[in-house]
């Protein structure tokens, strides 16, 4: 799996959770399609966090690249 892509990905969307006080650091890709990230600041207690992660970060993610399988925060 391509993890600069996966970078590159994070560093476009970046600027909209900061935008809102949050951000989101890349912690590890699995060998098995999964991304851990950590969502920080605003995003970390955000009750709208897990939409956050799964319509925004993981849609944007699997767009480029396909063969993520998942994308889950490790708080």
């Amino acid at each position: 799996m391509d993890k600069e892509k996966v970078k590159q990905v994070l560093e476009k969307i970046r600027p909209q959770l900061q935008m809102d006080g949050g951000d989101v650091e890349l912690i590890e890709i699995t060998d098995d399609g999964i991304v851990k990230v950590r969502l920080v600041g605003h995003c970390a207690g955000c009750m709208h966090a897990q939409q956050t992660l799964q319509w925004g970060i993981e849609r944007a993610i699997k767009q480029f690249v396909p063969e993520v399988k998942q994308v889950v925060n490790i708080a």
